[in-house]
Formats: C-alpha cells, sequence, structure tokens
C-alpha cells in the first residue's frame, strides 16, 4: 500500500510516471539498454530533451525569444547564477521577500551587487505576501517567489513592473494556468512538483544576457548553456526523463486548468477542516494561504507528538512542519490524489473526537 505522501519534496509523483520510469531504468523503448545507461549524446536523449523543453515552452505560451533549461545544482544555484548573469557591482536588483527561500536569494545577491528589499513579511512571520510596494525604475531585475514551502503563503497575482521579473516557482510550478510572457526568467527546483531531485529547470527570456561587464564562468554561464542546448555538461538525464514524463501526464489529465481545478479542490478541502476542527488552526492570512504547503498548528503544542503518531497509524506521511517553524505542513502537490487529503481530514476529526 501506498502511503498518503504530503513531503515537501522530493514530493509524490504520479503512479502512472513512476511505473514508466522503473520500466526505463531496465530497457528504454526496447533499446536492450537502461535509459540511465545511455548516452546523453544518444540521439533517443537528445529527444527527451527537446521534447521536454518544448513542453515547458507551450505550457507557458512561450515564444522564439525564450529558451528552456535544465541544470544542476537545484534552485539555491539560481540564487547565484542570477545575479552573476544580470548584476554589476554597481548596480542594484529589487528583491520581495517572503520567506526563507527569498532570503536565501537576496544574502547571494548581495555578494555581486545592490540589493533593495523593496518589502518584507518577515516581521509578521512572513505569514502573508506583501502587497503594497514599489519597484524602483532603476533596478536591473525584480525577483519573487512565488510560493514559499515552509511558511505556506502564495503569489496569485503577479507585480506589474517596468524592470525584468524574475521568479522562483520551485514549489507551484505547473500547478495553474501562467503566462510566462510576464518573466524574463522563471526557475523551478524540480523535485517538488515536477520531477525527482536532480534537475532544475530554467525560462530564460534571451534579450537579458549579456550585459553585465564581468567574466562570468562557463558553468554559470547562460548563455553558454544556451548555446549548448543544456548539455555542456552531462545532464541529468533520469530525472529530465521522468520531468517530460509527468509534464506528458499534465497535458493527459486536461492541462493546467483542469490541474488548477483539482489543486483548488483538495486545498479548500482542507484548509475548511483546519479552520471548522476546534484543536486546529492556519497559520497563513487566508487571503495568502498556499494551495501547494498547507501550514497548521495545534492550539495545544503538547498534542503534536500524539497527533504525528495518529497520522502514522493512519499510513500519512510527511506532516510535520519545517524545523523554522514547527507545526504542521501538508503538501499538496500535483500528483497527490484527493484521497489522501480526505485521510488526513479523516485523521483530523478523529483527533477531535478524541481529544476534544
Amino acid at each position: 500500500m501506498r502511503k498518503h505522501n504530503f513531503s515537501p519534496g522530493p514530493g509524490i509523483l504520479p503512479v502512472s510516471v513512476l511505473k514508466q520510469a522503473s520500466e526505463a531504468v531496465l530497457d528504454y523503448k526496447g533499446s536492450g539498454m537502461g535509459l540511465i545507461e545511455m548516452s546523453h549524446r544518444s540521439t533517443d536523449f537528445i529527444e527527451i530533451m527537446e521534447e521536454a523543453r518544448q513542453r515547458v515552452k507551450q505550457l507557458f505560451n512561450l515564444g522564439d525569444d525564450y529558451e528552456v533549461l535544465f541544470l544542476q545544482g537545484g534552485a539555491s544555484l539560481q540564487f547565484t547564477m542570477i545575479p552573476y548573469n544580470l548584476l554589476d557591482e554597481n548596480e542594484t536588483a529589487a528583491y520581495l521577500e517572503t520567506g526563507q527561500w527569498a532570503k536565501g536569494a537576496i544574502k547571494e545577491a548581495r555578494l555581486f551587487g545592490n540589493v533593495d528589499v523593496v518589502a518584507s513579511s518577515a516581521e509578521n512571520g512572513f505569514k502573508n505576501i506583501p502587497k503594497d510596494f514599489v519597484v524602483p525604475g532603476n533596478a536591473k531585475y525584480f525577483h519573487i517567489t512565488t510560493n514559499n514551502t515552509i511558511y505556506g503563503t502564495e503569489m496569485f497575482e503577479f507585480p506589474k513592473t517596468d524592470v525584468p521579473l524574475i521568479a522562483d516557482m520551485s514549489s507551484d510550478i505547473f500547478s495553474r494556468p501562467v503566462d510566462g510572457n510576464q518573466f524574463s526568467l522563471i526557475y523551478a527546483g524540480a523535485q517538488k512538483n515536477m520531477g525527482p531531485s536532480g534537475t532544475t529547470m530554467v525560462v530564460v527570456k534571451k534579450d537579458i544576457l549579456g550585459k553585465v561587464k564581468r567574466k562570468i564562468p562557463s558553468m554559470l554561464n547562460y548563455a553558454i548553456h544556451i548555446e549548448k542546448e543544456s548539455m555542456y555538461n552531462t545532464p541529468a538525464t533520469f530525472a529530465i526523463y521522468v520531468c517530460l514524463l509527468t509534464l506528458r501526464w499534465i497535458e493527459e489529465l486536461g492541462g493546467l486548468a483542469e490541474m488548477e481545478k483539482i489543486n483548488i479542490a483538495k486545498s479548500s478541502l482542507l484548509y475548511q477542516e483546519i479552520d471548522n476542527n476546534p484543536l486546529f488552526y492556519g497559520y497563513t492570512v487566508p487571503e495568502d494561504r498556499s494551495r501547494m504547503n498547507v501550514t497548521f498548528m495545534l492550539h495545544n503544542q503538547d498534542l503534536e507528538k500524539e497527533f504525528v503518531q495518529l497520522c502514522k497509524e493512519r499510513n500519512i506521511s510527511g506532516i510535520k512542519g519545517h524545523r523554522t517553524l514547527g507545526g504542521f505542513r501538508a503538501s499538496l502537490y500535483n500528483a497527490l490524489p484527493m484521497e489522501s487529503v480526505e485521510a488526513l481530514v479523516g485523521a483530523m476529526q478523529e483527533f477531535a473526537k478524541i481529544k476534544g
């Protein structure tokens, strides 16, 4: 029996994707060898890479002025690559501080130039997304984090700005329709909502590159990765293949509009229980509640271990909150079925009967 997997990442993947991927490890398309044994220069893998890149562009409605890369190093390396490629030391980049990963991006950017934190929800414990802020017109770019896995907030509207908009979409990527043309760069670690750990998707508008004065090491240079079509070095072949399978799965399900309907239904069910259950309360402000990472607490924190134990007995895994925040966090990524949400809601109701 598969667990009800609420892990924040690496997260749950569709069972059909896992089955196809496991078969490909042994024998890819009758080739007589496994996918992870094949050269990344082989025709078979080049086709995988090209289809994955094209499917990303289709989902974001992007044209030829954008390129899609599959790199390594996680979203954390992008914290460095972005200012390395886009920000000279005498220039300023604007950042919105909405959580732990936004703080990490700000820290790295300060190594390369000036950083203007235009707004922050730190004083409120990152319970909300700041709304009233001004992006300076002289900023080289404006960086946002669309979903915050630790604190459970999500941006449902993106700021209008005249400077290039850059987004870390690691934990809500492809969970809803998004027009990628609003952004100059989008990046996402695959392991939360798109595939296994090991690769990071980067979408970049080509006209923002080549403007800094510094010399950029080859492995950190977007232009070189674009020129080499994500194969400057050996890519994470298996992780990219699983991403491709997941992108196909989204299309088979009905696309991003259908994916959003499912994610709204799942998150609404859980938030309704949190609000109605006398033992629990939600951490974030209601208007900014994430559909991907639902954070909630017990009024009596002494009962946390007992609730975790009940969940374990009910085959529910991965709900403990991040060590920074505590409490509980249920990650409702695309592949998580509604039955798992219903199982968690049932456990919360049972716990209320026992302890209420």
